[in-house]
């Protein structure tokens, strides 16, 4: 996917989350994690071949959440594009049973038990921060992250009057095929560059 993009002419910048693929520090799934990705944002503004008026920000199934938080914190932001998406860490816990032991041990409990942890990992509950111009994309038939997570996030952001676009694909589950998914990629760096050149 980066070449993808490269190759849409985006200088791209594609960290890979705390803890995992021998990064340092500990998995945190959203929470202070979403420093790192802040972080990268504030790196690229600084280097000389990036526009700092162009970055956007885009993220892939978990990296949707991230994608968000980053996009809240950094309000220079050109756009986001959150695809196949998680939004919703209270939804995240009760859809994926495979992933709750993981949760528990990452975020200190159960929703029930640390209601406080698992908002401060939900961007729907600052999305009246966020500034950008989001576009959302989503498989309907995605088991990964559900559809109710772009609906969610979609809802939330028209509720507070933010732009926002999506794009959901009935045929599709959290992976599209891939003629379909150069395609989109074509769609949404189009979509992107013309966020920048208002």
């Amino acid at each position: 996917r980066i070449v993808q993009y490269a190759a849409e002419g985006f200088i791209v910048f594609a960290p890979f989350y705390r803890g995992n693929q021998g990064g340092e520090g500990d998995e945190d799934f959203a929470g202070e994690d979403r420093y790192d990705a802040i972080s990268g944002f504030n790196l690229l503004e600084q280097h000389p071949r990036v526009n700092k008026d162009h970055i956007h920000i885009l993220g892939f199934s978990r990296g949707g959440i991230m994608a968000l938080w980053t996009g809240i914190h950094c309000r220079t932001a050109a756009s986001i594009v959150t695809w196949g998406g998680v939004s919703d860490m209270f939804l995240t816990y009760v859809e994926r049973v495979d992933m709750r032991r993981m949760m528990k041990r990452v975020i200190g409990g159960t929703p029930t038990k640390c209601p406080d942890q698992y908002e401060y990992r939900t961007p729907l509950f600052a999305i009246e921060e966020l500034n950008v111009p989001v576009l959302i994309i989503h498989g309907e038939k995605d088991d990964n992250v559900a559809i109710e997570h772009a609906y969610r996030l979609e809802k939330r952001l028209k509720l507070h009057g933010k732009e926002v676009e999506s794009w959901y694909f009935t045929q599709f589950t959290h992976y599209f095929p891939p003629a379909v998914n150069r395609k989109v990629v074509e769609d949404l760096t189009s979509w992107m560059k013309n966020k920048t050149e208002k």
